[in-house]
């Protein structure tokens, strides 16, 4: 098994709406922001391979949407998705699979591309089948307005005209390594994979634990849907990654890419923050 992260990009949402009910002197503390209360977050994707696989995990906003969309999010920095692929020896042929977290814009955006010359639309990885979570397509194509701004019908309506989908119904392993962990917080749906890599287990926590700043139970994103059970799901994965010794990767946090966990007198908190690099 061969595991690379790379930085798509970075891009700029409200502070107060990354950490919800949790203060501004608090959060703040932790996580800086602007004098407009913008705080900075990366597009962190995987990719994984292995035998007969080229695995990417989620694919950035996308290029689709015109200038003032992308004004609103701020996009800066990172290697974008096909040079942060091709960085690392891949191009777009060569990925066998997307597994897409959630159909939330900035997670799944780049899967899709508009046409050469066209306002048609079509696949970015041409070969590679897309995992989506059942009901979080479900949930997805009947959308609400929580979430219609990430719901766009431009990223979510090719994929089910590509016959290159395949819904993921329950958890397990997905492929050898490679497990699926299901969550309803978020947004209905929402999938963390779990890597056996040799002696480790890493855990891409996507927008389940977005930042090493949303590790305490009660720090959780305005976004989320139904917030408790966001908690409910929290509290069971980082028990099991005290226990198993799990490393968890951020794919938003735009300072720490990894850490693992420690029992402290105020629940489980992050213990050694460290590169992905270091892994190995």
């Amino acid at each position: 098994m061969k595991l690379q992260l790379f930085n798509i990009a970075n891009f700029k949402v409200d502070g107060g709406a990354m950490f919800g009910v949790v203060p501004k002197v608090l959060w703040s503390r932790v996580y800086s922001s602007d004098e407009n209360n913008l705080i900075d977050l990366t597009l962190r994707s995987m990719v994984i391979e292995i035998p007969g696989h080229v695995i990417l995990i989620d694919t950035g906003w996308g290029d689709k949407q015109d200038e003032k969309f992308f004004r609103h999010v701020n996009l800066h920095g990172g290697e974008g998705l096909i040079d942060g692929l091709k960085n690392r020896g891949y191009g777009p042929e060569d990925i066998t699979d997307v597994f897409l977290t959630h159909l939330h814009a900035d997670h799944c955006g780049g899967g899709v591309k508009k046409e050469k010359g066209s306002d048609n639309h079509e696949l970015t990885f041409p070969d590679a089948t897309y995992h989506v979570s059942r009901t979080q397509w479900e949930w997805a194509l009947k959308n609400n307005l929580r979430e219609e701004d990430s719901f766009l019908e431009e990223n979510i309506l090719p994929l089910g005209k590509s016959g290159h989908l395949n819904f993921i119904e329950e958890v397990g392993e997905l492929f050898p390594g490679f497990s699926v962990m299901i969550c309803y917080g978020h947004t209905p749906g929402l999938m963390i994979p779990l890597i056996k890599y040799r002696d480790k287990t890493l855990v891409y926590t996507g927008d389940l634990i977005p930042t090493v700043a949303h590790i305490p139970l009660i720090w959780n994103m305005s976004y989320d849907i139904e917030s408790l059970k966001t908690i409910e799901e929290k509290k069971r994965l980082l028990n099991e990654a005290l226990s198993g010794e799990y490393i968890l990767v951020f794919q938003h946090d735009e300072h720490i890419e990894c850490c693992n966990v420690e029992m402290t007198p105020k629940g489980i908190r992050a213990k050694e923050k460290f590169n992905f690099e270091e892994i190995f």
